[in-house]
This record gives C-alpha cells, sequence and structure tokens, in this order.
C-alpha cells in the first residue's frame, strides 16, 4: 500500500493574529500538490481562528492534547473540546514537551492513547539528543520511546511518527539524507517486529529537524520518509514548497 505524503507545520508559540491570517491565506491561494495531506498547527489561542479559515481539505492540529476527560485541570486542552472546534489531530512527544516541560515516555503515551481512542490523530514525535547520537545511541533511544507508546495503543492507524533529531530542530543543523533514511528505516524495522508488517507497512514516518525550501526534495526522495514535520519554515512562503517536495 503506498502511504500518502503528510507535511505538518509546526508553528510553535508563533505567530499574531495578522500573521496567522497571512499565513493562512497564502495556503489557501496556493497551488498545493493534491496527493499530500496537510496538518497546520498555530498556538492554542489560535486554533479557531485557523479552523475557521483555512480551506476544507486541509486539516489543522492542537500542539498538545491532555489524557483527561473534562474537568478541573486548568491550563488543559480535552479530546472532546478539539473535536468540538473541528481540530482533527494534535502533536505529542515533541522534544520541546519532552525537555522543557518534563514530559516523560509514559505521559506521551498516554496522551497518545486518550487522543487516539478519542477519535483525534497524533503526530506522535520522537529523537535524540547530540550527546546520545555521539554515544551510538540513537536507536536505543527511539526504540524505548516506541516501546513505551506502543504498550499504550493498539490502533495505530491515527498515528503519524515525526522523527525529528534534538539537536537539528531550529539549529540549522540538519540530518544528512543517510542518517535521516537509517533511522526511520530503524522504525520500521522495529515496528514491523514488535508490532505488525501491516502497521510497518503503512504508518507513515515524517522528518524533522531544520527542513526547508533547499532540502526537503532530496529527502522526500528516501523510501521511508514520507513527508515532514517543519518548524520555523512553516511561518513562511517556502512552506509550500516544501509540500510540493514530493512531486
Amino acid at each position: 500500500m503506498a502511504r500518502k505524503f503528510f507535511v505538518g507545520g509546526n508553528f510553535k508559540m508563533n505567530g499574531t493574529i495578522e500573521s496567522i491570517k497571512g499565513i493562512v491565506k497564502n495556503l489557501n491561494e496556493a497551488q498545493l500538490d493534491p496527493n499530500v495531506e496537510v496538518v497546520i498547527a498555530p498556538p492554542a489561542l489560535y486554533l479557531l481562528l485557523v479552523r475557521d479559515q483555512l480551506r476544507s481539505g486541509l486539516e489543522v492540529a492542537a500542539q498538545n492534547v491532555f489524557d483527561k476527560p473534562n474537568g478541573a485541570f486548568t491550563g488543559e486542552i480535552s479530546v472532546s473540546q478539539l473535536k468540538d472546534s473541528g481540530i482533527t489531530w494534535s502533536i505529542l512527544g515533541h522534544s520541546e514537551r519532552r525537555t522543557i516541560l518534563g514530559e516523560s515516555d509514559e505521559v506521551v503515551a498516554s496522551k497518545t492513547k486518550y487522543a487516539t481512542e478519542g477519535g483525534v490523530g497524533v503526530i506522535w514525535c520522537c529523537g535524540e539528543s547530540l550527546e546520545e547520537r555521539e554515544a551510538g545511541k540513537t536507536i536505543e533511544v527511539i526504540e524505548k520511546q516506541l516501546a513505551a507508546v506502543s504498550a499504550k495503543i493498539g490502533d495505530w492507524s491515527k498515528v503519524v511518527i515525526a522523527y525529528e533529531p534534538i539537536w537539528a530542530i531550529g539549529t540549522g543543523k540538519v540530518a544528512s539524507v543517510e542518517q535521516a533514511q537509517e533511522v526511520h528505516a530503524a522504525i520500521r524495522s522495529w515496528l514491523k517486529k514488535n508490532v505488525s508488517e501491516k502497521v510497518a507497512d503503512e504508518t507513515r514516518i515524517l522528518y524533522g529537524g531544520s527542513v526547508n525550501g533547499k532540502n526537503c526534495k532530496e529527502l522526500a526522495k528516501e523510501k521511508d520518509i514520507d513527508g515532514f514535520l517543519v518548524g520555523g519554515a512553516s511561518l513562511k512562503p517556502e512552506f509550500v514548497d516544501i509540500i510540493n517536495s514530493n512531486q
């Protein structure tokens, strides 16, 4: 089964009403490859603004979701609230949530379970630090992250995996094509061995980490790279070039 190319744009804690309206307008007017699934993730404050103005066929993601029902959880957003607002995806396990906000593999796995079982898709992030890569522990670290989420979820159909080497996020450093493909292949191999061949064949694995309009086409050619999770470049016009990089 051919995996549909997927490009996500993570705005992180960036943007204003004016600038985000401009990004949405640019996407609405652009000629985008119809064979690519596009999802953008603005800050929570702007989720409804984006969903109201973004053309149909393009989806919106929250940058987080909580693993409990509605209730006394100040500052959090529930799965049912996302669904009520037409938000169909969430980003979970991003290294900034893991390292700055202390989310463990188990917390990320619990959130992933809650989101997928509630009908919200998850862009599930994994990746290693520079120290871990230099110590030769890249695959070990990612397999540990995969094992935690695999222990919690049974249905992988709503999960897209994003491999994001922490040392390449926002630094301008990019994993070489060979480095990226090696890790993507290792993730697919782990899924085949520990989940199922079907899940390994069908799950899309994205690359993230200083992806831009210049390096995306070469990365997109690799057989196990099924798209991108884009940070800073998703705020710029070149995001359209990244979406169209698989043509």
